[in-house]
């Protein structure tokens, strides 16, 4: 751990002076060793070009290591580099692996990325059903887009049945968090509703934060 730990203090300044060059040395001694963290934070600085020279097949590589530990973040982001063709070949199959191995370990922005491939057909088949259940356990841990996205299956009835209650509760819960689309479509929906249906959207919306989303 000390050679991590020591990337860690470079990296941020802790005790030391801050210098990124510093911190990619010990990261990759650490990472070298098999140190999962410092894999992932090599792969972090090998993609954004800090400590050495910016290199998406580099980040790839570590991004792969750490991710084969399963570690859920390096999953994810080796998911986002399929999935933008960023130091691999875009492909949607092995986005879709990497998100749902990162996403059955509840990490939320897997979850909310794997959801939208299911409701989109990208690198799996087509389905609802599929995305309102990932959709819905990002909305869970108050992921802002997952929650807009599943209030839009509500609207529709796309794997779920339609109901502009729900749809209305979950749009305000992501415009409280932000999320301007949200703000909009909870707008525009609030056009279509009687006010005793806001009212009661409203009100789940309140218990759902009480409960800190979970069972809403």
């Amino acid at each position: 751990m000390a050679p991590f730990a020591l990337g860690y203090m470079y990296a941020y300044g802790q005790g030391v002076p801050q210098d990124n060059k510093e911190a990619a040395k010990w990261y990759m001694l650490a990472a070298e060793q098999g140190n999962e963290n410092a894999q992932y934070n090599l792969a972090m600085m090998y993609g954004n070009g800090e400590g050495v020279i910016e290199d998406d097949k580099e980040a790839v590589k570590w991004y792969r290591l750490a991710a084969e530990q399963g570690y859920a973040p390096a999953q994810y982001n080796l998911a986002m580099m399929y999935d933008n063709g960023e130091g691999v070949i875009e492909d949607d199959k092995e986005a879709v692996k990497w998100h749902k191995l990162s996403a059955e370990q509840g990490y939320a922005q897997a979850q909310y990325n794997l959801g939208f491939m299911y409701d989109n057909g990208e690198g799996v088949i087509e389905d609802d059903k599929e995305a309102v259940k990932w959709l819905r356990l990002a909305a869970e841990q108050g992921d802002a887009g997952a929650q807009n996205n599943l209030a839009l299956m509500h609207a529709t009835g796309q794997g779920v049945i339609e109901d502009n209650v729900y749809a209305h509760m979950w749009w305000n819960l992501a415009a409280a968090r932000g999320n301007e689309e949200a703000r909009g479509n909870k707008d525009n929906l609030a056009k279509l509703m009687t006010t005793q249906d806001i009212s009661k959207a409203q009100d789940l919306a309140r218990e759902c934060v009480k409960k800190n989303y979970k069972d809403c």
